[in-house]
């Protein structure tokens, strides 16, 4: 298993976040962690990555600790996060080959830059593109590491159907060169196309861990929506909907 979680647990105070997560994901494949706002997911991921202390449990991220190797893991694992906030005067260009130099041998942004069809806004300022521009620079951002593993969070939130699909292949053709992606969606037809596994998050507890077919089969649905609503309950609470 490329990673694995055990027994994860972060408190706030006395409110738990996360309670005792339990998962592992194998190499060349997309984990889903689902969940409605406030579940658990964004504090599961940072554990998972380091940049958050857990209260307990053991984690291994291609056989490195994240909080005692965050060097090593550095330069093998890709981060996107939904709010990233970099420099709305710096070119696309400029960012991008900034992003290089930080790693040992990073990928050429220039092709990523065209495989998510933004090649042309490669002299534009981060402030002029769009909404699914922007979603999709931070992707792109996210691979110039050319990472072993690499973390999506709602990647394509701001994207048009058609750009959304377009992501989707070339996640789809990724994984078939062996990354392995683990995101976050709000997106239910995203779920089904990407994800190999996933682990549904209510209130920090593990609801539901398995394939999205098991999950169909072990509820009283046969849409995958209606089926996520009802593991996560989100249906009674509209508001948190996105």
């Amino acid at each position: 298993m490329i990673i694995k979680v055990q027994g994860l647990s972060k408190l706030y105070g006395n409110k738990i976040a996360v309670d005792n997560l339990n998962f592992s994901v194998k190499k060349g494949t997309v984990f889903g962690i689902l969940g409605a706002n406030g579940a658990g997911k964004s504090t599961s991921i940072e554990c998972i990555l380091g940049t958050k202390k857990s209260n307990s449990g053991t984690i291994s991220i291609l056989d490195m600790d994240p909080r005692t190797d965050r060097k090593q893991l550095f330069q093998r694992v890709g981060v996107q996060f939904q709010e990233s906030n970099y420099q709305q005067e710096i070119r696309v260009d400029e960012i991008c080959e900034e992003t290089s130099c930080i790693y040992k041998e990073p990928r050429d942004w220039r092709e990523l830059l065209k495989l998510f069809s933004i090649e042309d806004k490669e002299k534009s300022q981060v402030r002029s593109l769009s909404g699914g521009e922007r979603q999709r620079l931070f992707i792109v951002l996210s691979l110039i590491p050319n990472p072993e593993i690499v973390f999506l969070d709602e990647l394509t939130t701001g994207l048009d159907a058609r750009a959304r699909r377009d992501v989707w292949k070339v996640l789809k053709k990724l994984k078939s060169m062996g990354l392995t992606i683990v995101l976050t969606s709000h997106f239910m037809d995203e779920v089904e196309v990407l994800c190999d596994q996933i682990i549904i998050l209510k209130k920090g507890k593990t609801v539901f861990y398995g394939t999205v077919e098991d999950a169909i089969k072990n509820s009283p649905y046969d849409k995958f929506e209606d089926v996520y609503l009802w593991y996560s309950e989100e249906e009674e609470n509209v508001d948190e909907i996105i």
